[in-house]
C-alpha cells in the first residue's frame, strides 16, 4: 500500500533553515505529483509546494523565494528545503501524493497523506 513518511521537522529560530524529507513507497514514484502542505493551529490546511514528475514546481506566494521542493527518483523521496524561516511558518507539515501526474496546489488533488512532521519557528 502507499506509504508516505515525513522527517526533518524541529524547532529553529527565525531566519534559520530546515529540510523536510518524505519517503514514499508502495507505488510507482514517477507517475504522480507530490506536494507539501501545512496546517497551523486553528487554521485550515494550505498548500506549500507541488512538484510534478517532470520537475515542474509551484509554490504558495507566502513561501516563494524561501522554500524549494525537490525530489530524488532513485530514492523515492521528496524534499522541502526551507530557508529564512519565519514564526508564521510554524505548522504541522504534511507530505502528500497526488491523484494525477500534474497537480494544483490544492488538497483536493491529493489522495494520500503522510502523518506529518512538526515545524516550530521561534522569534
Amino acid at each position: 500500500q502507499v506509504q508516505l513518511v515525513e522527517s526533518g521537522g524541529g524547532s529553529v529560530e527565525a531566519g534559520g533553515s530546515l529540510r523536510l524529507s518524505c519517503a514514499a513507497s508502495g507505488y510507482t514514484f514517477t507517475r504522480y505529483c507530490m506536494g507539501w502542505f501545512r496546517q497551523a493551529p486553528g487554521k485550515e490546511r494550505e498548500g506549500v509546494a507541488i512538484i510534478d514528475p517532470d520537475g515542474t514546481t509551484s509554490y504558495a506566494d507566502s513561501v516563494k523565494g524561501r522554500f524549494t521542493i525537490s525530489k530524488d527518483n532513485a530514492k523515492n523521496t521528496v524534499y522541502l528545503q526551507m530557508n529564512s524561516l519565519k514564526p508564521d511558518d510554524t505548522a504541522m507539515y504534511y507530505c502528500a501524493r497526488g491523484a494525477y501526474y500534474s497537480c494544483r496546489l490544492y488538497s483536493g488533488d491529493m489522495n494520500y497523506w503522510g502523518k506529518g512532521t512538526v515545524v516550530t519557528i521561534s522569534s
